[in-house]
């Protein structure tokens, strides 16, 4: 019988862990060769590591037939010792020390140079070569950080419902039904049938109120829409979040608000080297983020630009722009709440407004000039569900597995979902949103 030894995990050290250490401490670094400075007397190497930049000097005399042999886009492992530097570069991580390297093991060399020019400081290629060229271009340190910031924002929404009572669930991507309804859904052969891509967990969140009472979920949502903007793609991660026992729509624009505020505090600690790199402008949340109605904001955009938005049964890009330029000028929050979305505009499961008929109990979060969540009430009450689905022109029978928990019985309810991308880009003040996903999906691109 042979066991695995757990050691041979090789857990990479942190680079500030690293930066801890006393000079003159012997390590072993292993990465990727980012980039190569040649000088008389050996080279300066900066080796991409998990978490970024570390500046190598590599001596002639101590690295045998290294020098000739190092290329950039190496795999490598690097035995040396810590010696205390101050590095200027903000893309180096790693700016207190550096490793003096007395050994090189040569772990993997690439076949060809790499496609993209890795060394400059910021990648000078348009919008599709970057996308096409991704599995390389995201080696580049600002294109990499874009993806850490996202990844903390996930981090730290999962940190914080879980603080909160929440209980993070997994749904299922292959749904009988689209939740939210209307042509923008995939469909796929399931075996003998029909089925969809989901457009939302929304039904099974709904669903996990009646057993879990406060659930969230990360994960990917799909919508055909055929459009191709700087703010759609067909394939996005949706934060989600769903909560029972609320007294009114105001309780999930609260929990949003704390949220937020958690979110951006854990980011501002996790990712401080990303954020410098990459220039960004943290907001600040507010204790309580200002609402206003969509007549109001109508009223809003329309004194801004003179144009007479009153008959919109939604919000313009323009308007999102517009109502947040205000938000911000006069009420120093750059999220604003827009509420009370007519019943057309909004899913069969959205609540109406008892005392403003024609109007629902949902919510738009704008940031920055650009929606990045959308929420409501839901409707918990049976026979309340059956009436709404008829109106929309919807059979019942079709969503007879859904319409189970609300049988069974369901507590008031209400939830909301961020996206991702939307939100990373906004943080970042990123035009297009295809730069804040790995691989982005959208009407013309199915590969990488």
């Amino acid at each position: 019988m042979h066991r695995v030894d757990p050691s041979l995990s090789r857990i990479p050290v942190p680079s500030e862990e690293l930066a801890a250490l006393p000079d003159g401490t012997a390590v072993e670094l292993h990465g990727m060769v980012q980039r190569i400075r040649r000088l008389s007397w050996g080279a300066f190497v900066v080796l991409r590591r998990h978490d970024g930049l570390v500046q190598c000097v590599v001596p002639a005399e101590a690295a045998g037939d290294a020098m000739s042999r190092l290329r950039e886009e190496q795999s490598v492992l690097f035995r040396g010792t810590l010696r205390k530097a101050g590095i200027k570069d903000v893309s180096i991580r790693l700016r207190t020390a550096e490793l003096q390297v007395e050994g090189v093991e040569f772990l993997c060399t690439p076949d060809e140079p790499p496609s993209v020019d890795l060394t400059k400081k910021v990648l000078e290629l348009n919008l599709d070569t970057s996308l096409d060229l991704r599995p390389v271009s995201l080696r580049h340190p600002v294109e990499r950080a874009r993806l850490r910031i996202a990844d903390a924002l996930c981090h730290g929404f999962r940190q914080y419902l879980r603080s909160a009572g929440f209980t993070e669930i997994h749904t299922p991507k292959i749904c009988f039904a689209g939740a939210e309804g209307g042509a923008n859904i995939f469909k796929v052969q399931y075996f003998d049938r029909q089925a969809f891509l989901a457009q939302s967990p929304q039904f099974y969140k709904q669903m996990a109120v009646a057993f879990f009472e406060r659930v969230f979920e990360t994960g990917p949502v799909f919508r055909a829409e055929p459009h191709q903007t700087s703010r759609h793609i067909n394939e996005y991660t949706s934060l989600d979040l769903e909560m029972g026992f609320i007294g009114g729509f105001a309780d999930i624009m609260a929990t949003e608000t704390a949220l937020l505020a958690s979110m951006m505090e854990h980011l501002r600690g996790a990712c401080s080297y990303e954020i410098d790199l990459l220039g960004a402008r943290l907001p600040a949340v507010p204790p309580s983020i200002p609402a206003v109605t969509l007549a109001e904001a109508h009223s809003i955009a329309g004194a801004a630009s003179g144009r007479d938005y009153s008959a919109e049964p939604d919000l313009e890009p323009e308007e999102e722009r517009l109502v947040c330029e205000h938000a911000s000028r006069e009420w120093e929050s750059e999220f604003v709440f827009v509420t009370h979305f007519p019943t057309s505009k909004r899913p069969f499961y959205t609540m109406d407004d008892p005392d403003n008929p024609g109007t629902t109990l949902g919510f738009d979060l704008l940031f920055r000039g650009l929606e990045v969540t959308t929420g409501g009430q839901r409707i918990h009450e049976y026979g309340m569900q059956v009436e709404k689905l008829k109106s929309f022109g919807l059979d019942p029978a079709d969503f007879d597995s859904y319409l189970m928990a609300h049988r069974a019985g369901l507590p008031p309810h209400g939830g909301l979902a961020i996206g991702l991308e939307r939100l990373t880009a906004r943080i970042l003040d990123i035009e297009n949103i295809r730069l804040a996903t790995m691989f982005p999906r959208d009407a013309k691109r199915l590969t990488p």
